[in-house]
């Protein structure tokens, strides 16, 4: 099982984007409080359209509510890392993986960092900028991820038109 961690997000733009990524890929999504919206804000149903009913998620009051009751692997994504998010080995399908990003601000906080440098990673991208934005980070990694295990459970035809829809 893939799952996505959203330390404190504050965007819920950015969370209904990352519900509908979910949605579509059938990672779990966790949402550490406090959250910066209201998961019943316009916002988030606008980004996440119709399928954040398909979204599988849990909302925990803090980090040490989460951690109490999630085990698995987990990885950190922060633009301090040193290695890039594409050198880990999320192949096992049998591990629960979590991939944890922080908030749009300010990112995970240093101490939850600092425990954890072996399984930090950074997305790599040149001095223009300080970061990228987070729901694209969450599906840049996620989709790593997903490679890595050939795809699990996701349709790698086209089920609506029909896989010969282009030579039509």
């Amino acid at each position: 099982m893939i799952n996505i961690v959203l330390y404190e997000p504050e965007i819920p733009q950015n969370t209904g984007n990352i519900m509908r990524t979910c949605a579509g890929t059938g990672a779990k999504l966790h949402l550490i409080k406090p959250l910066g919206f209201s998961l019943s804000e316009n916002a988030i149903k606008r980004s996440g359209v119709n399928y954040i009913e398909n979204c599988d998620y849990t909302v925990y009051e803090n980090w040490k509510d989460f951690l109490s009751k999630n085990n698995g692997d987990f990885y950190y994504y922060t633009r301090y890392a040193n290695k890039p998010h594409s050198d880990f080995d999320y192949s096992n399908k049998d591990k629960e993986i979590y991939l944890v990003f922080g908030k749009e601000s300010t990112g995970i906080p240093k101490e939850i960092l600092k425990e954890n440098l072996s399984k930090c990673a950074r997305i790599p991208t040149n001095s223009n900028i300080r970061a990228l934005n987070l729901s694209n980070c969450v599906a840049l990694v996620l989709y790593e991820v997903l490679r890595q295990q050939d795809y699990p459970n996701l349709l790698k035809k086209e089920p609506f038109k029909g896989e010969d829809y282009l030579l039509k």
